[in-house]
């Protein structure tokens, strides 16, 4: 066992690298960007915070609408250029109000909306 080190990872051009966040039962939530500072403030509050490429700044899921994202595991895969949060999710995931982002399958060649917002 050695000791996690952020720089260890692979980002991309922008200093980021993706990020999927699983819920504690396996269900893919969703994928956001997170950079060296996002992944040590994730470590440090225990809570997901990403980086927003459209604003430019750090959003902790949940911050505004009470879906937090309790961190329960951070993964790293096998090439150290994509992350995988294991997580406790409150309330949706999506900004849409859905509980996954992944709501949207493709079937036949048509997609269909396989989840509707939670209420």
């Amino acid at each position: 066992m050695s000791k996690f080190d952020v720089t260890s990872l692979k980002y991309d051009a922008a200093g980021l690298i993706p990020a999927i966040a699983q819920d504690e039962s396996g269900e893919v939530l969703m994928m956001a960007w997170m950079n060296a500072e996002s992944i040590k403030e994730t470590l440090k509050t225990g809570r997901a915070t990403y980086w927003s490429r459209s604003r430019s700044e750090y959003w902790r899921k949940g911050e505004t609408s009470g879906h937090i994202q309790e961190l329960v595991e951070l993964r790293v895969d096998c090439d150290r250029d994509c992350l995988l949060m294991i997580v406790r999710q409150t309330g949706p995931a999506c900004h849409t109000n859905r509980r996954s982002c992944f709501y949207t399958a493709v079937r036949d060649g048509s997609e269909v909306e396989i989840s509707s917002p939670m209420v």
